[in-house]
This record gives C-alpha cells, sequence and structure tokens, in this order.
C-alpha cells in the first residue's frame, strides 16, 4: 500500500476508536440489558497489562539475581 493511505488509514481507525470509547461512556449503550462501555474496558485491559508488566519485570530480576549468584 502507499504510505500515505496508510497513514490516512491508521489515523481513521485511531480516531473512530477514540470516538467510539468516547461516546460509549457519555451515552447508554446497552442491548437486551448488557452495557457496552468500552472506554472502561479499555481502562481495565489496560491496568491488567501494566500489572503483568510489572509482576514479569520483577520475576526477570529474580531469575537475573539468582543467575549472578551462580557465577
Amino acid at each position: 500500500m502507499n504510505k500515505w493511505t496508510e497513514l490516512l488509514g491508521g489515523l481513521i481507525l485511531l480516531i473512530g476508536a477514540i470516538l467510539i470509547a468516547w461516546l460509549s461512556s457519555i451515552n447508554s449503550w446497552t442491548l437486551f440489558g448488557k452495557d457496552f462501555n468500552f472506554l472502561s474496558s479499555a481502562w481495565i485491559v489496560l491496568k491488567g497489562g501494566l500489572f503483568w508488566f510489572v509482576a514479569l519485570i520483577g520475576l526477570l530480576m529474580i531469575v537475573l539475581g539468582i543467575s549472578d549468584l551462580k557465577n
């Protein structure tokens, strides 16, 4: 694909995702009694990803410390 087409497509997708998340948090999007708040879901995934990143960095540091103790 053309580089300008890729940039424009990526920009449209990013702005679309931000708008959908924002509008779903402001308005009440419900279907069959199920709430679709995409901003809340994205925040939960981000917090979970941050938790696992910190936990795995800690595990990596422990493994590297044990490896240094062997030497």
